[in-house]
């Protein structure tokens, strides 16, 4: 992983063999983001996503292993407890085969290269368990 500061946020690029929600909570925990969002595209040959079922409150994962562009990964960074929180979905295909699978990312190891641009915000947003939804929403009042 190698990333760049700029005024606005980070430029990062991971290589073959690196995972991505490790490499991002590295570079978020490191450099202490405590708010932003994440836009990133890029090619990988393991990926894991998921869906939240939201009557039985439960997410059902499934992993995919082959050639896969992605074509979209978006999400965002906030804080948990004071720990980074990141939220991200991904879209992924191969045009050879006909594949195109999205969900929420849970892990996602590359193949060729990841080009991925987190945008830094001013201020925090924090996390708070909903019983009701079952997840960790937005915590409007939790941050500054």
């Amino acid at each position: 992983m190698e990333y760049r500061k700029f005024p606005q946020g980070y430029a990062m690029r991971l290589d073959p063999g690196e995972e991505v929600v490790a490499c991002l909570t590295q570079l978020v925990d490191r450099e202490n983001v405590r708010l932003g969002s994440v836009s990133a595209l890029g090619a990988a040959n393991d990926v894991t996503i998921g869906i939240f079922n939201t009557s039985e409150k439960k997410y059902y994962s499934r992993r995919y292993q082959g050639e896969y562009e992605i074509s979209a990964l978006v999400g965002n960074v906030t804080r948990q407890e004071g720990k980074p929180y990141l939220h991200l979905h991904i879209t992924i295909g191969n045009p050879v085969t006909g594949e195109v699978h999205a969900g929420h990312l849970s892990s996602c190891t590359i193949s060729a290269t990841l080009e991925l641009f987190l945008q830094v915000w001013e201020g925090e947003l924090g996390r708070k368990f909903s019983d009701t939804v079952g997840l960790n929403l937005l915590d409007f009042e939790g941050g500054s």
